[in-house]
């Protein structure tokens, strides 16, 4: 059974964007670039809600064929076109789409069903609003964190309107990036 990953980087204080949606406080390098790459191309399948994917398909199917293409560029660009991803929209249609899955209605059973099929993690990237109703509906399996060192005082809140208490289990020690990020990596604990 594949397990759902909401993959965030979160301000200290807990937000995911600020109150507009920025994210211009965020911190990388080619460090993390060089990690999160690691990890993530060992998967097959990306979630994203509509606005996150929406800007990955502006710039990823071509970020790696640039005359000044990073190596980040290069690397992500091939995992991009390579991965299945999955769109929660209720507007998006999946016409013309290469390698896409839209789920606009259904969401829990849609989710399941893709939960029992063989294969590694599914990586929900950024995308507050699409994670915001996988919790609600208790399908995000664990969360892979990277705490920015950056109170925001306000923004787009990882978790809102919890109903019920989520108990972790952290995995993996913190790690800490040369740039002041820390890496924290939790699954869901039912126990």
């Amino acid at each position: 059974m594949k397990n759902i990953i909401s993959f965030m980087h979160i301000s200290l204080d807990g937000f995911v964007a600020g109150p507009k949606g920025e994210m211009n406080w965020i911190k990388v390098d080619q460090e993390i670039f060089d990690h999160v790459g690691k990890r993530i191309s060992q998967g097959d399948t990306a979630m994203y809600g509509k606005t996150t994917y929406q800007m990955m398909e502006s710039y990823w199917p071509s970020a790696g064929d640039q005359p000044n293409a990073s190596k980040h560029d290069v690397e992500h660009s091939k995992w991009y076109k390579n991965v299945h991803k999955i769109v929660l929209s209720k507007s998006m249609k999946e016409n013309g789409l290469n390698n896409t899955t839209v789920i606009s209605d259904n969401l829990v059973k849609r989710i399941q069903e893709i939960k029992q099929q063989p294969g590694p993690e599914i990586l929900v990237f950024g995308s507050p609003t699409a994670t915001h109703s996988l919790i609600q509906q208790n399908l995000i399996d664990g969360y892979w964190l990277f705490v920015n060192p950056v109170v925001l005082g306000k923004g787009i809140p990882l978790f809102t309107d919890i109903q019920n208490k989520i108990n972790l289990k952290l995995l993996s020690a913190t790690r800490q990036f040369s740039c002041g990020v820390a890496e924290l990596s939790y699954l869901v604990d039912n126990a």
